[in-house]
């Protein structure tokens, strides 16, 4: 069975979504948002804020190891504080050439340098060279910036550079989120490649995993927003779920989003907490739409004790029983 892997996804992944979905089960690992790298050593409390799986050996509470994501284009402050945070994550670490956010690439970082794959291969050799052998450095990268023509460059310049594997979002920067990922580009690159290759990119469901499988050749897939707007897809893909989702589980979704609603108190400002359980309402309405009903009943509602209610509310309605489980 292929190893199957959370995304960083920034703004969306952070450590309680982590926590909430590798507790589903099957998932072999996950990976942190990423960590900005600028002119500077980060103290090892920011990996402790942003990362605090690192306070208990790297894993979730559910014991998926997780691997810190850096990003940054400075190949020698990637190097420092790559030998920093391998310090809180032996699993690894990851870099990001991949993110797509304007506020990121403004700055040169995240996809921009895809442009430039001697700038890939140039952090990536500093970091491997500053990180102990023991630590594996991985990289994530997409298609290109505006077109795929150095895709392959900059996949041989990582893997050259001493990137133990890549993953690989089958779409270019400016692609954003748009259907199709170009899974065959994906193929292509592992091809060109002696390293590990993990596809990425429009798996939300049992059918598109299998899909991106064989288009890709790659056994290992990594799953982002199909794992947010479905909980449950990992084991789907195990075969320990339905295939399909069912109506059934939408109380245990809701149990799901109250323990969600729960632990956010415990790490993010009370302001924020409506507004994260409305984004993650946003993900699951693409799978059941009841939650495309609870999410229009909160869209003017501030108060988490409110949110509360009207989640508790909702399971009483869809299934006492469940909902009361999915708590336990």
């Amino acid at each position: 069975m292929s190893r199957l892997v959370l995304a960083p996804m920034e703004g969306l992944a952070d450590y309680v979504m982590r926590d909430m979905l590798t507790r589903q089960g099957g998932l072999d690992g996950c990976v942190s948002e990423f960590v900005r790298v600028v002119g500077s050593l980060l103290p090892l409390r920011v990996y402790e804020r942003d990362t605090p799986e690192v306070l208990h050996g790297a894993f979730t509470p559910s014991g998926t190891p997780m691997v810190i994501q850096l990003l940054g284009s400075d190949p020698e402050w990637m190097g420092i504080n790559a030998a920093q945070a391998a310090r809180v994550s032996p699993h690894g670490i990851d870099l990001n050439f991949g993110c797509p956010a304007k506020v990121v690439n403004r700055h040169g970082g995240g996809a921009m340098l895809l442009a430039h794959p001697e700038q890939l291969h140039a952090i990536v050799s500093s970091v491997r060279a500053a990180v102990p052998a023991s630590i594996r450095v991985t990289a994530k990268m997409r298609l290109g910036v505006t077109d795929k023509a150095l895709a392959l460059d900059c996949a041989r310049a990582l893997a050259e550079g001493g990137a133990a594997s890549l993953v690989v979002h089958a779409r270019t920067r400016d692609e954003g989120y748009r259907p199709p990922a170009h899974w065959e580009w994906i193929a292509r690159i592992d091809d060109a490649v002696d390293v590990p290759v993990t596809a990425n990119g429009d798996v939300w469901t049992v059918e598109d995993w299998a899909r991106c499988r064989a288009v890709s050749g790659c056994d290992d897939v990594m799953i982002g927003r199909g794992a947010v707007a479905d909980p449950f897809l990992a084991l789907r893909i195990r075969g320990q779920a339905d295939p399909m989702p069912q109506a059934s589980e939408w109380p245990i979704v809701l149990g799901q989003l109250l323990e969600y609603l729960n632990k956010l108190q415990t790490r993010v400002a009370s302001r924020h907490e409506h507004g994260r359980v409305k984004m993650w309402l946003t993900h699951l309405k693409r799978t059941w739409p009841q939650a495309g009903e609870l999410h229009e009943s909160l869209r003017r509602v501030h108060d988490a004790q409110e949110i509360r209610s009207r989640i508790e509310q909702a399971g009483a309605v869809f299934g006492a029983e469940a909902f009361e489980a999915a708590l336990q």
